[in-house]
This record gives C-alpha cells, sequence and structure tokens, in this order.
C-alpha cells in the first residue's frame, strides 16, 4: 500500500510544521483591519482551503439574495459549538461581500463588530456602526442607544457609485463573540443602569431597523449551549440576548458533523488523489469484511466514511470531533485541524498507508500538551508510565509480541487508541476518563482501529490481553484509561511493601501445603543444623534452601557420627528459577494482602478479577514450585577417595495432575530404583546372601551404608523375604539348642513363612546347607518345603561376632551386553521404565552385571532367560 503522502499532499504550513492554534483561530476583526494571516486576509486562499459545506453555501446563498433585496432573513444566528466554524463563516460571508480578487462582490457595505475586541469602555456598538458606514459618528453619539427611526435612516441613507449610482447600498452587519462584549459593558456604569441594558437595548432597535430596510442583513454569533459563558450573569444575559434576537431570527450551522472530514482534508491538504484513496480504502476494507470486523452491510457505509475522511480512518475524526470535541474548552473544528496538523507533520516520513488513533505519537510533548489541556495535569505522569516511556507497560507489550510484530509496536498503538477513545466532556465533568460503559472500547472497535492489513487482527486480541495484565491505569470495568490506578497498580505497590520474611514464611507454607497427610517420607524443612534431623530407620526427605545439600548433615548428628545415612534424601532448589519463583510468591503475597484488605474500595469488577487472579495464581502453585524444587540428592558409595558423595537426580517438569511433592518424589526415586517396594529374593539371595544373614543386621545394613538399596518400608523387606522362602531359594530360621536342622554342624530351628517376624536372632539360610528342613517343617504343617532346590550364588556377606557386614564385591565387567527376557503381557512398560533406568545410572556403555543390569530385572519380576 502506498504511503498517505504520496495520495493526500500536506499544505505547506503542515510540512513545515508552522501551523499553531493562532493560525486556526479565526479573527474576524484583524481580516478587517488587514492585520489577518494570509490564508484567512486573502480572499483567494482563504477560499482555496476552505471546504464549502452545505450550511455554508446555504448561508452565503440567503445573504447574497437578502442584499440584493430579492428575498431571504434579515437576521442570520449562527450557532455552533465553541470552534464550530462560525467566525469562519464570517471570514466568508466578509470576503464574498468585497469579492475575491478580480470579481466584484456583492456591492455591499460591510460592518464588522467583534465582541472580543472592542473595549466598551471606549466604544459604543452603535457609534462604531456609524463610524464604519459613514466614516464619522453624527447620529448615534451617546452613551445611550439611538432608536429604530435613527437605526433605518442610518441604514437606508447610503447611495452607491458607478454601477449602483442612484440605488441605496446594501448594508452587510457581521457581530462577533457579541455575548463576550455585552458582559464586559455589564461593568460600565451609565446613569442608574450599565453600558449592558443600553447594548440590549441597541439589539432590540437595531434587528428592528435592519427587518424594515429591505437590503440589509445582520448576521451574529451565538454559542450553542451556556457552557462556553462567564459566569451566572453571563448566562442570564445569553438568554436574554436569545429573548431579543429570536423574535425574526433564523439559525444555522455551518458545518454538519458529517462534514467535518471535509473541512478537515481541504484545510491540511492541497491535493488528493482519488483513485489512490479508493485503492487503499478498498484494499482495508476487504481486510476488514476478511477479519469479521464489519458486516456486509457495515462495510459499505464505513467505505463511504473512509473515503471522506482519508487520510485518517473515520474513528479518528469522530473521536476527535464528538468525544473531546465536546470537552467546553475545546475548539471543536479549530481543535481538530490542530491536533491533526501536529499528527501529519509528525508522521511524514513514517510510509503508513493511512493515520490512525494509534498513530498519534504521545511521546511528542507538543500534542501531548494540548491533549492534557482539557483532560488535566494528572495525565501527564499517566501517559508516561503506562504508555511512551521507555519501560512502560505498552513498552514491553510490543517486546512481548515478538520480533514478528515489534515493527508495527502494537502494544503502544492499541493502548494509544484506548486512551483517546477514553475521554467525552460529557463524563464527570473533570477531565478525567470517563467510567459509563457507553465510553469503554470493545475489541471489535479496537481491531478496526488499529488494523493493517499486514497481519492479521487475532494479535490485537493478545496484545489487549497482555496490556490489561501490564498498564496500571487501564480500568478494570472495560477498555478505557482512568486517572484512578486499577488493580494492577494497587498490587504492585503492595508487592513492593512484601518483605523478605514474608516471602521466606510463605516460601515454608507452599512446600507444606504440597506435603500428603500420609507421606512415605518424614519431611524436614531447612534444618539448619544435623541435630534438627533425626537418625532412625526412617526414609527422610530433607528440603534444603541451597541447589547442594552439605555432607555434615549425611555424615553427622550432633556431635557423633550419623548413622543411618542412607536413609536421607535430599531435595534442593535450581538456583537459576529463584528469582522468579521469589516474584511468584511476591505476587500471591500481595494478592491475598489485598483480598484481605476491607478498607480497599474496590469494584466488584475489581473484586471479580482479583479472585481470577488468586485462582490463577494457586493453579500455578505447585508448576512454580518444582521449577525452583527440582534437584534430588541421593547417598552414593564410597569413591576412590573414600568418601561418600552424592547421586544428583533431575526431577525434570512436573508431572501433569500431581499436586503432592512428597509423591512425586517417591514415585521417581521408586521408577530409577532409588526406593524399593519390596526387595527382590533373588537380589536377596545374588546380591546379600553368603551362608547366612541376620535378617534385623541386613535390614539395618541397608540403611546405613550409602548407596545401596533403600527399602521404603520394614514390611517391604520382610515381604522380600517370604516371596524368597516361598520360591524355595533360601530358608529362614534361627540358632538354637532344640533345633531339628543343622547349618554348618549348628542346631536350627527352621521357621516357616507364617513364623518369619524379624525378631532378633532371625537369619537367612542357603538351601545347600541346610539339612533336617523338610523333616522340621512338615511336623509344623508347613507347605513352603515343596519345590525345594539347591541354593548357591554370589559369595558376599557373612557374620562377623559383632554383627558387623563386611561386603567383598565381585565384578564381572562386560563391555557388550545381550539379554534374552521372558517378558508377560503388560511388563513392556516395566521393561522400558527398567532400561531408563540404567540409562540414568549408569552413563558409560559399562554396568556391573550382577550387581545392577540383573539386579534391576530381577527387582521388577522380569526372567532372564540368558544372558
Amino acid at each position: 500500500m502506498k504511503a498517505f503522502t504520496q495520495i493526500a499532499r500536506p499544505h505547506d504550513d503542515v510540512v513545515d510544521g508552522r501551523l499553531t492554534m493562532d493560525v486556526f483561530a479565526a479573527d474576524l476583526w484583524q481580516v478587517a483591519s488587514g492585520q489577518a494571516p494570509a490564508e484567512y486576509q486573502d480572499a483567494d486562499l482563504f477560499f482555496k482551503r476552505t471546504y464549502t459545506t452545505e450550511g455554508l453555501k446555504n448561508i452565503l446563498d440567503i445573504a447574497k439574495a437578502r442584499l440584493e433585496g430579492r428575498s431571504g432573513d434579515s437576521i442570520l444566528q449562527l450557532q455552533t459549538p465553541f470552534g464550530g466554524g462560525k467566525t469562519h463563516t464570517l471570514i466568508a460571508l466578509y470576503h464574498s461581500a468585497r469579492g475575491l480578487e478580480g470579481e466584484e462582490g456583492w456591492g455591499a457595505k460591510v460592518v464588522v463588530l467583534d465582541g472580543t475586541t472592542f473595549n466598551p469602555r471606549e466604544r459604543r456598538l452603535w457609534e462604531e456602526l456609524e463610524r464604519q458606514l459613514r466614516g464619522k459618528v453624527e447620529m448615534t453619539r451617546g452613551d445611550t442607544a439611538p432608536g429604530k427611526e435613527a437605526l433605518v435612516r442610518l441604514l437606508s441613507g447610503l447611495w452607491g457609485k458607478g454601477k449602483r449610482k442612484g440605488r441605496c447600498v446594501p448594508v452587510l452587519i457581521l457581530m462577533d463573540e457579541v455575548l463576550e462584549y455585552i458582559t464586559k459593558a455589564a461593568g460600565v456604569r451609565v446613569g442608574d443602569s450599565n453600558l449592558a441594558a443600553q447594548t440590549f437595548a441597541f439589539l432590540q432597535e437595531l434587528t428592528g431597523a435592519v427587518s424594515t430596510v429591505g437590503h440589509a442583513l445582520l448576521v451574529l454569533t451565538l454559542p450553542s449551549s451556556t457552557l462556553e459563558h462567564y459566569d451566572a450573569n453571563a448566562e442570564k444575559m445569553f438568554y436574554q440576548l436569545q429573548k431579543i434576537t429570536g423574535r425574526m431570527e433564523r439559525i444555522y450551522t455551518p458545518v454538519r458533523d458529517e462534514e467535518i472530514e471535509y473541512v478537515v482534508r481541504a484545510r491540511l491538504f492541497q491535493e488528493v488523489d482519488e483513485g489512490g484513496v479508493r485503492e487503499v480504502v478498498d484494499e482495508f476494507v476487504k481486510y476488514a469484511r476478511r477479519e469479521e470486523l464489519l458486516s456486509r452491510e457495515e462495510m459499505l457505509e464505513y467505505r463511504e466514511r473512509f473515503l471522506r475522511s482519508y487520510p485518517f480512518k473515520p474513528d479518528v475524526i469522530d473521536v476527535l470531533y464528538k468525544r473531546w470535541g465536546s470537552f467546553p474548552t475545546f475548539q471543536r473544528t479549530r481543535g481538530v485541524l490542530r491536533i491533526l496538523s501536529l499528527v501529519v507533520h509528525r508522521l511524514l516520513g513514517r510510509g503508513i498507508p493511512f493515520i490512525r488513533l494509534g498513530d498519534f505519537d504521545l511521546r511528542d510533548m507538543e500534542l501531548r500538551r494540548e491533549l492534557i489541556k482539557y483532560i488535566g495535569q494528572e495525565w501527564d505522569s499517566i501517559i508516561a508510565q503506562d504508555i511512551v516511556d521507555k519501560g512502560s507497560g505498552a513498552e514491553r507489550v510490543n517486546r512481548l509480541l515478538g520480533t514478528s510484530y515489534e515493527p508495527y509496536r502494537l502494544g503502544s498503538v492499541v493502548s494509544t487508541t484506548i486512551f483517546m477513545m477514553s475521554f467525552s466532556g460529557r463524563g464527570d465533568g473533570g477531565g478525567s476518563a470517563v467510567a459509563e460503559a457507553a465510553l469503554a472500547s470493545s475489541v471489535r472497535e479496537l481491531k478496526l482501529s488499529a488494523g493493517l492489513v499486514y497481519f492479521s487482527s487475532t494479535v490485537i486480541d493478545t496484545a489487549i490481553s497482555s496490556l490489561r495484565e501490564k498498564l496500571f491505569y487501564l480500568s478494570d470495568e472495560g477498555l478505557f484509561f482512568s486517572n484512578v490506578p486499577n488493580l494492577n497498580r494497587i498490587l504492585i505497590l503492595r508487592e513492593e511493601n512484601v518483605t523478605d520474611g514474608e516471602i521466606y514464611e510463605e516460601r515454608r507454607e507452599v512446600i507444606r501445603r504440597h506435603i500428603a497427610r500420609e507421606s512415605r517420607f518424614r519431611v524436614y524443612l531447612h534444618p539448619e543444623f544435623p541435630k534438627d534431623i533425626a537418625d532412625n530407620e526412617e526414609l527422610k526427605l530433607v528440603v534444603i534452601e541451597d541447589s547442594f545439600p552439605s555432607k555434615e548433615f549425611l555424615e553427622r548428628y550432633g556431635e557423633g557420627p550419623r548413622v543411618y545415612r542412607n536413609t536421607m534424601i535430599f531435595l534442593g532448589v535450581e538456583g537459576d528459577q529463584e528469582e522468579g519463583f521469589v516474584s511468584y510468591l511476591r505476587k500471591l503475597i500481595a494478592l491475598r494482602n489485598v483480598e484481605r484488605d476491607r478498607g480497599l474500595r474496590l469494584t466488584e469488577g475489581q473484586r471479580k478479577e482479583l479472585r481470577s487472579k488468586i485462582a490463577r495464581q494457586n493453579q500455578l502453585e505447585y508448576e512454580e514450585l518444582r521449577r525452583f524444587y527440582r534437584k534430588l540428592f541421593v547417598p552414593s558409595g564410597q569413591g576412590r577417595s573414600g568418601e561418600v558423595g552424592f547421586q544428583e537426580i533431575d526431577m525434570g517438569l512436573p508431572t501433569f495432575g500431581e499436586r503432592e511433592l512428597d509423591r512425586e518424589i517417591f514415585t521417581i526415586l521408586k521408577n530409577l530404583g532409588e526406593v524399593l517396594e519390596r526387595l527382590s529374593p533373588r537380589v536377596i539371595r545374588d546380591r546379600y546372601l553368603g551362608d547366612c544373614v541376620e535378617v534385623r543386621v541386613l535390614y539395618e545394613s541397608l540403611l546405613k551404608a550409602p548407596g545401596e538399596l533403600r527399602v521404603a518400608s520394614w514390611e517391604g523387606f520382610l515381604e522380600g523375604i517370604r516371596e524368597g522362602v516361598e520360591a524355595g531359594l533360601f530358608r529362614v530360621g534361627e540358632f538354637s539348642e532344640d533345633g531339628k536342622g543343622v547349618f554348618g554342624g549348628r542346631r536350627v530351628r527352621w521357621k516357616g513363612v507364617s513364623e518369619l517376624s524379624g525378631g532378633e536372632g532371625e537369619v537367612i539360610l542357603r538351601l545347600d546347607m541346610c539339612e533336617g528342613v523338610e523333616e522340621e517343617l512338615e511336623e509344623k504343617g508347613d507347605q513352603s518345603v515343596e519345590g525345594v532346590e539347591g541354593g548357591g550364588g554370589l559369595e558376599g556377606m557373612e557374620l562377623e561376632e559383632k554383627g558387623e557386614r563386611r561386603v567383598e564385591e565381585v565384578r564381572r565387567v562386560r563391555r557388550d551386553l545381550e539379554l534374552v527376557l521372558g517378558v508377560e503381557v503388560g511388563q513392556m512398560s516395566t521393561v522400558s521404565r527398567v532400561v531408563r533406568y540404567l540409562k540414568e545410572r549408569f552413563r558409560r556403555c559399562e554396568a556391573e552385571y550382577e550387581d545392577k543390569v540383573l539386579e534391576a530385572l530381577y527387582q521388577e519380576g522380569i526372567r532372564v532367560e540368558r544372558g
């Protein structure tokens, strides 16, 4: 699409940036005295830059007919809002009556009475009327207003020259801002009355005289409402003036709302390529229809409006003229022209196809000042904080949308659009943003206003959602700005007051909320000293504040050494996630503080949004916790240096649906074989059973030696032994003088599965070393003796007099491993899990075959048929 400057060429003064408000402020008296800027003084230039509206054309036609004595009203009242084109119309009448260069005008004598210029103490309106008609003051001199007859003689006593010789010269009286003159005249004493009363009398006599004289016309301007008046007295004068002139006047409006686009274009642009306009407009209208921003019926109307308003989108004119134009001090046509001239000048080098509300660059201090003077100085800091500063919410959204959309600066464009649509002088009367739903923008309006054919309008949805989160003064009640901080701002202020102590306590509470009531661990939160953690047989989950555990906690218990070291599981933090987790906690604390604060007068919409934010934070709580706490450390066996170390396990991302930290940790450790529900009978036989091993000593040795298998419970440990006895892998008993069995020459009292209790003296025995077991167990009625086979296995553990375990490692190292497994239906997932476990445990292509590979398979009940 072509740049708008290639289609609509601005006037030179717009290009040069020379258009101040004074240039747009038409001054009738300056024109009459020959001191106005060229664009008003030069009749040809004036009409070139003036769009002749239907209202203006009608007024000119009526005036001409009246002055030619053909027909028409004798008194015309121009009534528009402030800056609505009244003075501009008077200047058009002035030039038309006097004639353009090289052309003869209407041949009328023009009198200009300007209430803003005249000082009532120095000039009386009736004297000024005679001075301009006759060049001297004789008939009307004095502080008392002349009567009707004197005024009729004055208006009809002028005779023409040249072509008009012998004929009475028409008189056009242009009276601007007469109310201002009368207001000032009220302070001038005249006898027992004042000059204002005499001026009212003059106007009453003048209207009668003009009506009597067939070739005279009085055109005066009055404001459309009392909003422009100065005080209560001026308001009374306004109504009195309306009463006087209303007897025989006709009220005319020079510019209708639907004509303002033409007025703007004529004043700001010297040349417009209508063919180029249609190309751009049609392309955008097709886009808007494709994006479902316009219905088929709306499309035709929008196209016509866009053709009139180009290079501005239709809403640009509507918002300025109707919304901002309703402010009492906003000079509608004049104010619109001034603001748009600044915008056009700023955008000349941008190459954009048309001008949107979002293209108003609020970084331009001249434009910003022009807007702020209508809405209040407090908006300067709001604009900076939310829209234009480098760290503003809008700028952050520009970056959040990604590099593809960064050139379009949609955070700034959409927020500026919302800002421009947020104001109306019909609101709360103070220049602050109006909270009525009628002024809140809809998403569709914003898309239509901010959209370009280069991207899908759905990205504007994303921009709006992001702005709701980032801006401090975007109302919680709708898409409009307010000078009252929104919930985001309130929360930011609360977040700034959250202490480190509060964050630490909330951190502990979050962890507690995600620990199961019946945990498989004894959980310790941030212990300060090793003594704070019990030294017993329980599995312990120690939540630390650091990214790596201290060996002191593993090795020491108070002044002495820790005994049950293999029961310690440490949960550490991911250091680079701390800032995000602290930020999450800070926001959570702030949200709850605001919810509890009954002193805040939140709207129902804000309370609803607050509940939604809290629910969202609660939903994210476990995910945020797990992002921070994701490193597990389990004790590992002694290395070459002889020191005990830790094996680090990355928990990864949280499991979907999981909300209990300890249960997820238990599942992860179980899947990796670091914690076992039960100990496999084959593992007991092959790894730990020499000739015999005491049950209790074996269990405690697993809990004490770092890196050994961890059984989750005593019952789970006994269950593995029972299964081994039932499978005929080993026997259990106790050494006793009254035992009928023999083990290594010693009398043994054999026990059946049902008798196994884990009590003192119970032992696990190799089958091939047992004699007389069948006889004793048959006497007891224990059927588990059936199917007993000879045993064997890896020698490894023996009992010594002190009851301590001595481990002799027997290793067979294999570089290549090929296994044939006997897998039952439904065990494939188990095989996959075992493989993952082995990959996690062994980083090199080398493993302890019996101790690790077979152990993992046996533990899951998978048969090794060949390997």
